[in-house]
Parts: C-alpha cells; structure tokens; sequence
C-alpha cells in the first residue's frame, strides 16, 4: 500500500522504471529507423543500381574490342530473335 507521503517507489522500481523507458524509447528509434529504411527502399533505384540490357553489355563489348564485328551482330541477332520477358526489379 502507498501513503501518500510516504516512501511510494523503492530503488528496484526507480530501476525498473529506468530500464523500461530506456527499451521503450529504443524501440521508438528503432521503428522510426525501419520505417525510414522502409520508405527509402521502395523508391526508384538509382541509375548507378540499374543492371544494363544485354544488348548494351554487347555493345560494350564490341566497343572494348572484345569482341569483333561479325560476332557482335551475330549476338545481336541473336539477342533479338528471342524474346524473353522483362522482369522489373
């Protein structure tokens, strides 16, 4: 029972108190960071992010000197004649 002037908490319920407010603002912060995370990833990637087409790793290629013409419009025709559906990520 508490008086009302007498000693109301001891020093374990001023521990556990602490203790408890420390975990509840830690998960505060924490779900704050998350939903931050959360919101930044579901965004447009960034142009750096973006995987190239096959096409134009061919073209780098050629570019390169990797390798030559005619193996660069066999793989292109190559790349063209099959038709595989794009898969946005």
């Amino acid at each position: 029972m508490m008086w009302w002037y007498g000693p109301g908490m001891n020093g374990w319920g001023v521990t556990f108190m602490t203790i408890g407010t420390i975990l509840f603002l830690a998960l505060i912060i924490f779900g704050v960071i998350a939903f931050a995370r959360v919101l930044r990833t579901t965004g447009d990637r960034p142009a750096q992010e973006r995987r190239p087409a096959p096409e134009e790793l061919l073209a780098e290629r050629f570019a390169r000197g990797e390798i030559t013409e005619q193996e660069y419009r066999q793989g292109l025709d190559t790349l063209r004649s099959v038709r595989r559906p794009v898969i946005k990520s």
